[in-house]
């Protein structure tokens, strides 16, 4: 949950010396578990300024009704977690873990005001998030959001739902996801989450993927899928294995749910993240559904390289085009780290141009995207401004390190806006 307690001060919540407190002159000179607990202090007190008054008491009250479908596992959830120690639901003591009505019952009464802070925070954020994204729409910015394929095994959405994840009796994961040996893993990546028993989300008309999907585009006008392929087939991996090796392919729902979705929320300008290891048949259920697919440059100048999928000159419209994604190495990186002589010098010789460098590359690679038919460029701020490897966002198959970078104050110069709006300009993308 992301909350700004700027927009607290805004709301009136919080006074000016709280947030000098909160940013100790420098919150760059603050590490995160400082940050995280003088959030907590500022939270609490924000929190009992709202009960002491009858400020926003009545659109509280409509957003907790309202979104009680949900909100009311996850407040349980999340004070429950507190009270054991922050550890995993499925370690707590069996009453807790197995969800029986008293147990429930004694926490809602007894921890009334903690669950009702948990709500109270989600409403803020939601009364925000709301806000941001109505002043964005209006100045014709549209919020692309992202839907991960699985949900994490110690998560609110399993505990309170074991039934559609593939569980034993005693609520242990019998099948983990991941996908085989790849571009990023030999190992293949074991992601150490629960897969889904699609047999019996089809018999309650996917309701919950379908809640979650209505969800996102409350708070989204765009939103990718990530892991699209599993919808046609996923990578099962025995919950006692080590790495993702020793897998096998799964049927997943296929079009049947994307006819769901249809039926009960419309057309939904979806994105389908067709990345990595998928076959005609996850192509062919991206079409069947128009859905735009991703092309990323930097999978594009291999020894294949004519006939590749991501190369230019084979993209039709219906497309995002990336220099490469928050999986990948920066492009700089990626020049530098991860390029073999054969992908330099097709690359050079793909764009006739022997003077590409560490110095050019995102350049070089960031027009190719724009001068595409892809009917949408999406560059990554890091191959904007050039960066190196070193404000990489994200390693696959690695817990280490990862979205750790951050947009600096002074970062964004107005050569880099003057750039991308030369080449929107030049290829007619305004």
């Amino acid at each position: 949950m992301l909350i700004s307690p700027e927009l607290m001060v805004k709301d009136g919540l919080l006074l000016p010396q709280d947030l000098k407190k909160f940013y100790v002159g420098n919150l760059g000179k603050v590490n995160y578990l400082e940050a995280a607990l003088v959030r907590e202090v500022l939270f609490e007190k924000a929190y009992r300024t709202f009960v002491g008054t009858q400020e926003m008491h009545a659109g509280f009250r409509e957003f907790y009704k309202r979104e009680a479908w949900w909100l009311d596992d996850f407040a349980l959830y999340m004070v429950l977690r507190e009270q054991h120690e922050n550890k995993p639901w499925y370690e707590w003591p069996a009453p807790y873990k197995q969800r029986q009505a008293k147990a429930l019952g004694d926490i809602n009464r007894f921890f009334q005001d903690r669950i009702n802070k948990v709500k109270w925070l989600q409403y803020i954020f939601d009364r925000q998030w709301k806000q941001l994204k109505a002043l964005c729409n209006n100045l014709n910015i549209e919020m692309f959001g992202d839907i991960p394929f699985y949900v994490s095994y110690d998560s609110c959405d399993v505990w309170a739902n074991p039934e559609i994840f593939k569980l034993d009796a005693s609520k242990h994961m019998k099948g983990i996801a991941g996908v085989p040996p790849d571009y990023f893993n030999a190992k293949g990546q074991l992601w150490g989450m629960p897969v889904f028993r699609w047999d019996v989300l089809k018999k309650k008309e996917y309701s919950w993927w379908v809640d979650r999907v209505r969800k996102n585009f409350e708070l989204f006008d765009i939103v990718r899928l990530d892991h699209f392929r599993a919808f046609v087939s996923f990578w099962e991996v025995p919950a006692d294995e080590k790495t993702a090796v020793n897998g096998r392919w799964r049927r997943g729902p296929g079009a049947d749910i994307f006819r769901v979705f249809e039926q009960k929320l419309g057309k939904l300008a979806f994105v389908a993240e067709d990345l990595g290891d998928v076959d005609a048949a996850v192509f062919a259920l991206r079409d069947e559904f128009g859905l735009p697919g991703m092309k990323v440059l930097q999978f594009a100048f291999g020894d294949n390289m004519t006939n590749s999928d991501y190369i230019p000159h084979n993209y039709t419209p219906n497309f995002i085009v990336y220099t490469g994604t928050h999986d990948n190495n920066t492009t700089v990186g990626w020049w530098l780290k991860d390029t073999k002589q054969n992908i330099r010098w097709n690359l050079k010789q793909y764009v006739d141009q022997p003077g590409i460098s560490q110095n050019n590359i995102h350049m070089v690679l960031g027009k190719m995207a724009y001068s595409s038919v892809a009917k949408t460029v999406i560059l990554p701020l890091q191959d904007v401004m050039g960066l190196d490897e070193t404000a990489r966002m994200n390693t696959p198959a690695s817990v280490k390190l990862n979205w750790l970078w951050r947009l600096m104050p002074g970062q964004l110069l107005p050569g880099f806006k003057n750039q991308l709006l030369k080449w929107a300009r030049l290829y007619n993308r305004v």
